[in-house]
């Protein structure tokens, strides 16, 4: 295995993210590589490390002022084994290969746990919507979707929203696409409820992780009543979290955007919430604002020179990293063992470092890792596209029902996974275990492809 690892690392030495998926994912599946020595023969691990497809492409245009700008574009078609490629597309400055990459690379093993049959893919541009007019951003899509349609359709690659891509940008890319392709289908999820959406979409990454946690909660004998919550980000997947805790009774403390962040000793309840909503998705504030309606909370302006994050050193129950990729490290880790935290529930994909979660596992915190935890979304994305075929729409009770049978679902199968190999209760072998297998099969079913 330490070959395979080496090989990437050879291949492609500067995408660090890809690099660190990639371990995770083959230390964990050791033991049914042992048991399975047909695997090896079959370059299945070459093989699945491997994107099917990568597209690269420049995306020019036009700002207000008529200058004119050239970001790039990406889609990572990774593997298409059991169902079309699904995965985010992501509008950020940081975005790059090695982040889609390894995006693309966690979504494969997330689409296989839903039970739906959703191959993996990721993409995106570093372009920066913040600070854009509605103009800058719908020229910008529509450039975007010029070269991207071609890659994409409902039976080859459904992409849906990501960080910087919400509703208003699938909205523009979707009307592009219509135009070029000359059809109205289910190519695009996140779409508005008016042509096509589905109801739950925009909350099931929140949703599905609160879900997730009330299931290894539930495991334990225990709930949700009453916990002490710590929630990173302040965007559509924090708010969800942050909303579905208060549903279950549970008291959210924090939420941070990249300014910093806010600590409300008195709990996040649902009009506070709505206040946040208002900010970061109309007025596109930040969250520092929070204090200008509720001065008793706190507010920490993020600190480059310091090596923890402060919102992770509060007393609490349970955390959910709700943010992005790698916030939380070694010494935040720590601090939350200290501070009695006995669940991390991750809502945003890769956000613990390796050595983060060899502490939590070291110290028997309940971890449930990404690829488990936020599958929420990708799930109702895939409800979705059931709904596009069918031009139907169903009702909000059932998409979060079907919501709720998803994430039990996930974690069912992530435990009896992890026992059947040796590491009962543990939810990040599990999930790599239960993903792989089900990945590798359908590619051993259909030949050498």
């Amino acid at each position: 295995m330490l070959d395979i690892l080496q090989m990437i690392r050879a291949k492609d030495p500067v995408e660090k993210e890809f690099h660190q998926a990639v371990k995770e994912v083959v230390e964990t599946v050791k033991p049914v590589l042992e048991r399975n020595p047909q695997y090896r023969n079959m370059a299945i691990l070459e093989r699945i490390v491997e994107p099917e497809r990568v597209i690269m492409f420049r995306v020019p245009w036009m700002d207000d002022q008529g200058q004119i700008h050239v970001n790039r574009g990406f889609r990572i078609q990774m593997n298409s084994a059991i169902g079309p490629y699904k995965g985010g597309i992501r509008f950020h400055p940081s975005v790059n290969l090695s982040i889609l990459k390894f995006l693309a690379f966690e979504q494969v093993f997330k689409n296989a746990l839903t039970t739906l049959a959703m191959g993996g893919g990721k993409g995106g541009s570093d372009f920066d919507p913040k600070g854009k007019s509605e103009n800058e951003v719908m020229r910008f899509c529509q450039s975007f979707m010029m070269e991207l349609f071609r890659h994409v359709g409902p039976d080859t690659d459904v992409p849906a929203g990501d960080i910087g891509v919400g509703a208003r940008e699938i909205g523009y890319l979707f009307g592009m696409y219509k135009k070029l392709a000359n059809e109205f289908t289910g190519v695009l999820t996140g779409k508005s409820l008016g042509w096509g959406g589905s109801l739950i979409r925009p909350e099931a990454t929140g949703y599905g992780c609160v879900y997730f946690a009330a299931e290894m909660l539930a495991a334990q004998n225990q709930t949700l009543q009453g916990k002490r919550c710590l929630v990173s980000g302040a965007g559509n997947v924090a708010q969800f979290t942050t909303e579905k805790l208060i549903d279950l009774g549970a008291k959210a403390v924090t939420l941070s955007d990249s300014s910093g962040y806010i600590y409300d000793a008195e709990g996040i309840d649902k009009n506070k919430l709505d206040f946040v909503k208002k900010l970061k998705n109309i007025r596109r504030g930040r969250i520092k604002e929070y204090l200008d309606k509720y001065p008793e909370a706190v507010y920490t302006e993020a600190d480059s020179t310091l090596d923890y994050n402060p919102l992770w050193n509060h007393k609490a129950d349970c955390a959910f990293p709700c943010a992005t990729q790698n916030e939380i490290n070694e010494k935040d880790a720590r601090n939350l063992v200290r501070n009695s935290v006995k669940l991390v529930c991750e809502g945003a994909n890769m956000p613990s470092t390796p050595e983060a979660i060899d502490i939590f596992l070291d110290h028997k915190t309940m971890y449930a890792p990404g690829k488990a935890s936020n599958a929420g979304g990708v799930a109702v994305s895939g409800l979705e596209m059931a709904q596009n075929s069918m031009r139907l729409n169903w009702p909000r009770e059932e998409v979060d029902s079907r919501l709720r049978i998803i994430m039990k679902s996930i974690h069912h199968t992530c435990l009896e996974a992890a026992a059947e190999y040796g590491m009962p209760g543990n939810y990040l072998v599990g999930a790599n275990i239960a993903g792989f297998l089900k990945v590798v099969n359908s590619m051993l079913d259909q030949g050498l492809v």
